[in-house]
C-alpha cells in the first residue's frame, strides 16, 4: 500500500500515513510558469495499491486538476488500484439542475475522476448520499458521526442536548448522530418568499430552554448556521452550538461565525483550517485522521467499511 498526497490538505495525509505505519510515497506536485499542473511520482508504483489524499478545497479548481493529474499518473505507471480519497468532496452542491441549462457538476467531477484513472473513491459526508450514484466505480461515502457523537457525549454527556437540522435536507445526517446521543431531533423549516425578502423561519420542535447543537455537512459562508442559530435564541434556546463536517468558511465566514450567537462551531481537519480559523476563539477542529486511517486499512486488506459505523 502507498499513501500519495496533494497540496491540498498534506498534514491531514501524513497523519493517516502515520496512524498506519508508512511514510508518504515521494511525488511532486508543482505549477509551469503559466500555472499548469506537473506531477512526477519519484517511486515504483507498478502493480501497488495507492491511495491519493486530496480534497477539492480552495482554491477547488486547482485541487481537482492536481487530483486528476495524479491519478493520471499513476494509471500510466502501472498502479494495481488507484483510490481517490476525496475527505471533502467539491462541487457536490450542484446535484441537480436548479434551473434551465444548469449543469450537474457533481456529475462532471465523478465522470472526471473516473476517466483520469480512479478506480474506486472514498469521500466523507457527501452533500447528498445519492452522489455515490453518480459514479460507476466503487464509492465508499464515509460519516463523521463516530467522531462527533464521541466529542459530544465527553462535552454534554448522553442525552442532556438537543439535536437540530438546519434546512429539510439534512434531516438524515441530524437524526443519525442524535440517535448515538440519545439526543431529541428539531428541524428549522426556511423558506424565502420571494426574491429580496428575508426568509421565514420556522422551528418544528421544542427548543426553550435546551442546549441545541447544529449538525451540517458544509459550513460555506456561515449564513444558515447564523440564522438558525440566531432563531434558536428566539425561540427560547439556552445555548446553541454548531457542527460541521466540512468548514470551507470562505470569504467573510469565519468573522461571521465569531460575531454570531453560536457558541462553538466544531469542524474536521477534512479541510485544511486556514490562519484565521486556528485564530477563531469559537471555532474547533476534530481530526478524521484514524477513522480515515482505519478505513483505508480495511480497503487494502479486503474487509469490511461499513462495519466501521455500526
Amino acid at each position: 500500500m502507498k499513501i500519495i498526497s496533494g497540496n491540498a490538505n498534506r498534514p491531514l495525509a501524513e497523519a493517516v500515513a502515520g496512524f498506519l505505519g508508512l511514510t508518504l510515497t515521494q511525488a511532486t506536485i508543482k505549477r509551469f510558469s503559466d500555472q499548469e499542473v506537473s506531477v512526477e511520482i519519484l517511486e515504483n508504483v507498478r502493480g501497488e495499491d495507492v491511495f491519493v489524499i486530496q480534497s477539492t478545497s480552495y482554491p477547488a479548481n486547482d485541487h481537482l486538476m492536481e487530483l486528476l493529474v495524479t491519478l493520471d499518473a499513476l494509471r500510466r505507471g502501472s498502479a494495481r488500484r488507484i483510490t481517490a480519497v476525496v475527505p471533502y468532496y467539491g462541487y457536490a452542491r450542484q446535484d441537480r439542475k436548479t434551473g434551465p441549462r444548469t449543469p450537474i457538476t457533481a456529475k462532471l467531477v465523478a465522470n472526471l475522476m473516473t476517466v483520469a484513472g480512479a478506480s474506486r473513491v472514498l469521500t466523507f459526508d457527501l452533500h447528498a448520499a445519492q452522489i455515490q450514484g453518480f459514479f460507476d466505480i466503487p464509492t465508499d461515502n464515509l460519516f463523521v458521526s463516530p467522531v462527533f457523537s464521541k466529542d459530544i457525549i465527553e462535552k454534554f454527556g448522553l442525552g442532556n442536548v438537543t439535536m437540530v437540522s438546519p434546512d429539510i435536507g439534512g434531516i438524515a445526517r441530524a437524526r443519525a448522530i442524535a440517535k448515538r446521543v440519545k439526543a431529541d431531533l428539531v428541524i428549522i423549516d426556511k423558506r424565502r418568499e420571494q426574491a429580496g425578502v428575508s426568509e421565514a423561519i420556522n422551528i418544528i420542535g421544542e427548543v426553550k430552554g435546551k442546549d441545541c447543537l447544529l449538525m451540517d455537512d458544509i459550513a460555506d459562508t456561515g449564513g444558515t448556521l447564523c440564522n438558525a442559530a440566531a432563531a434558536l435564541i428566539e425561540h427560547g434556546a439556552r445555548s446553541v452550538h454548531a457542527y460541521v463536517t466540512h468548514g470551507v468558511l470562505s470569504g467573510s465566514g469565519v468573522e461571521r461565525i465569531s460575531k454570531s450567537p453560536i457558541k462553538e462551531l466544531v469542524i474536521t481537519n477534512s479541510i485544511q483550517a486556514t490562519t484565521e480559523m486556528q485564530k477563531a476563539d469559537n471555532i474547533r477542529q476534530l481530526t478524521i485522521a484514524p477513522l480515515l486511517g482505519e478505513a483505508i486499512k480495511r480497503i487494502g486488506l479486503e474487509q469490511s467499511v461499513s462495519s466501521l459505523f455500526d
